[in-house]
């Protein structure tokens, strides 16, 4: 018998809502507790990693800056946009072998790639730039998908994955995407995919599943 991730909507949700949510969550954790993922949409907001340069938000305009305990650099959230938590406890036993950390983030990244498929889309990883990438055509590439994750000491996570699918794309103009200047970022919509984001959700969110699905150890 298969253990899969447990999937949680929260729907439209402040950012530090769902920030401390997940650390709290995270903080009263058993040995028993459930895997999950939470899909959520926010409202604008950028969010600053452990490491991130004030430098590279370049002009907020508006946009509430929010620094968070997860690596990389300068991101941001905002309506159209996919984002999917994963609270998640490493040492538990995966066909095999312990899932790890390097083992932990192309998971996440291949079930992007694979969720980009399903709608004729092309990603790609690129060495030393977590999250994925256009492949082909004339925004070869393009960010479309970052990821951001906080792994504690006892192998449990938080934070995640966020996929562009129909965005006002502008505030990622306003810093350098990851720390990248100049980088182009991109959704699916400008790509001419008309999916909806409650479908983007769910089919992001059952490849995850699917690759996160493991057999309890005995």
């Amino acid at each position: 018998m298969r253990t899969a991730p447990q999937i949680i909507h929260r729907g439209v949700e402040a950012y530090e809502t769902s920030f401390n949510a997940m650390r709290a969550y995270t903080d009263s954790r058993t040995a028993d507790s459930p895997d999950q993922l939470w899909i959520v949409e926010h409202p604008p907001v950028f969010t600053l990693g452990l490491g991130a340069d004030m430098a590279h938000v370049l002009n907020p305009h508006a946009i509430p800056v929010i620094q968070t305990d997860r690596g990389g650099e300068v991101t941001y959230h905002g309506p159209g946009q996919v984002v999917i938590y994963l609270l998640m406890d490493l040492r538990r036993n995966h066909p095999g072998a312990r899932l790890f950390a390097r083992e932990f983030v192309q998971k996440i990244e291949q079930a992007v790639i694979d969720t980009l498929a399903a709608y004729n889309l092309a990603g790609e990883r690129k060495q030393g730039a977590p999250g994925i990438y256009v492949s082909s055509g004339p925004w070869q590439g393009a960010k479309i998908a970052a990821l951001g994750l906080k792994i504690r000491s006892n192998g449990c996570t938080y934070h995640g994955v966020s996929l562009n699918v129909a965005m006002d794309l502008a505030p990622f103009s306003w810093i350098n995407p990851c720390g990248y200047e100049g980088l182009a970022t991109v959704d699916m919509q400008t790509l001419d995919v008309a999916a909806s984001l409650s479908d983007v959700q769910t089919k992001l969110a059952d490849k995850l599943v699917e690759h996160f699905a493991f057999s309890p150890s005995a």
